[in-house]
Order: C-alpha cells, then sequence, then structure tokens
C-alpha cells in the first residue's frame, strides 16, 4: 500500500478540523492527492451511524456505542481509506480507531484492551503511520466549544471529568507509540500547531 494515512485526534474542542483543513491545503498545493475524511461519519452508512451514535435522544448502552463506532470504522475503512491508499493517496481524518480506545475504553470505563481489539478487527489491523493528537487540558478545551456558536452533540455535552478521562488516555496511548503519536500543545497558536504538523508530515511524503 504506497499512500499516507494520517489521522487526528484529541478531546473536543481542540480544533482538529481546522488543523486537518490546513494540512490538506498544503498538500493539495504541493500536487498531493489527498482524500479528507472523518469518523463516524465518512461514508452514506457513516452518516446514518453517526445519527445515532451523536443525537439519539436518551442512553445508549457503552458496549453498543463501541459497536456502532467499530462498525462505522469498517466500512469507512473498506469503502474509503483503504482504496484511497492503494490507489497511492493521502488520507487525513478527523478521528480514528484511538477515539475509541480514550472515550469508550477509558470514558465508558470498558476494558481498553478489548476496545482496541474490537477496532483493530473492524479495520482488519490498519494503522495510520501517523497520528497527530492535540492536546489541551479538558476546561479550556470546554470553553472553546461553549464559544464556537454550535449546539453541543451527546457526546458534548458529557462531564468535564469524562473529558480528563479521555484526555489522560489519548496521552497514555501517545507514551505507547511515540513512532506513531505526534503530540502537539493545543494552546499554542493556530500556525505553530500546523508548523510543528507540517515538519513531521515532510518526513513522510
Amino acid at each position: 500500500m504506497s499512500g499516507l494515512f494520517i489521522s487526528f485526534e484529541g478531546i473536543d474542542g481542540v480544533g482538529k478540523s481546522t488543523q486537518a483543513d490546513l494540512l490538506e491545503t498544503w498538500l493539495s498545493d504541493k500536487g498531493k492527492t489527498v482524500v479528507r475524511t472523518l469518523e463516524p461519519g465518512g461514508t452514506d452508512v457513516g452518516v446514518e451511524i453517526r445519527k445515532i451514535l451523536l443525537h439519539h435522544k436518551g442512553d445508549l448502552a457503552p458496549r453498543a456505542e463501541a459497536a456502532l463506532f467499530a462498525a462505522d470504522r469498517a466500512h469507512h475503512v473498506a469503502s474509503k481509506i483503504r482504496p484511497a491508499l492503494e490507489r497511492g493517496e493521502i488520507v487525513i481524518t478527523d478521528r480514528y480507531f484511538d477515539s475509541s480506545v480514550a472515550y469508550q475504553g477509558a470514558g465508558r470505563d470498558l476494558s481498553r484492551t478489548e476496545v482496541r481489539d474490537l477496532s483493530l478487527w473492524a479495520v482488519g489491523g490498519l494503522l495510520p503511520q501517523l497520528t497527530v493528537l492535540l492536546d489541551l487540558p479538558a476546561e479550556e478545551a470546554r470553553s472553546r466549544r461553549n464559544n464556537s456558536g454550535t449546539e453541543p452533540d451527546r457526546l458534548e455535552r458529557e462531564k468535564i471529568e469524562f473529558f480528563e478521562t479521555v484526555r489522560s488516555a489519548y496521552l497514555d496511548l501517545a507514551k505507547v507509540e511515540p513512532e506513531r503519536f505526534l503530540v502537539v500543545d493545543a494552546s499554542v497558536s493556530v500556525e505553530e500547531m500546523q508548523a510543528q504538523i507540517r515538519a513531521r508530515v515532510s518526513g513522510l511524503i
């Protein structure tokens, strides 16, 4: 597989979409073919799953939530990500399986190992060459979300303790796989963050 697979991770409100957009533009300007996507909802099937995951009224059992994310991811990889990589393209996704390990494995008190194994099974073992983790204290991220002017979804309405747990889980993942992760301090300027990301990506293209 000759393409390049990059994922962006972090708790809600850290600026993943902004940084992914900037990176996409930079790579496109260099003549690269870039496929920009997201999870959940990167496919037609995923859009339907996203509605359940983020906008369902009422409780959703933690294991059901994890399984729905895995189902979305399995179809996403099979129908969009893997074909693009096989064409030699660059795939940039806003969230991938590390989100499930952090949000469902840690945030929902499920087994991180079980959630990771489920996610890896769903994607046939496909890992990004680079995972950019934008790191920010949970309180600051919540303040940014509150100032965004958008209605919070089901996950964004979780308590601050939930996001502190998720953030900690992300940092643990980065420590275990430092060769895959780039941890970026999301409290610095948008330009500084992007400069760090481009510096790392330059060594991969």
